[in-house]
């Protein structure tokens, strides 16, 4: 995947931050630790947006679908 560059703007406390992060060695530069960052802020968005998807769905209704047209498979399936 390609990589372009952009600029961002931050306040100063938020680079101080950033700073702090790279002379300790957490990261080997300020674009990696804003990029690791964003990464992961994505990545938690996205899994908000599926557990809000998901709380909408109805566990009974999902049950009955995923069960549906097995009740007569059932009986022909070996004992444990």
């Amino acid at each position: 995947m390609g990589r372009s560059k952009v600029a961002v703007s931050l306040d100063e406390k938020a680079l101080a931050q950033v700073d702090r992060l790279v002379r300790e060695g957490v990261f080997p530069s300020r674009s990696r630790a804003i990029e690791v960052a964003l990464e992961e802020k994505l990545a938690r968005l996205d899994r908000e947006r599926l557990a809000r998807e998901c709380a909408k769905l109805d566990p009974a209704l999902e049950k009955a679908l995923a069960e549906e047209g097995m009740s007569a498979e059932l009986a022909s399936w070996p004992g444990y």
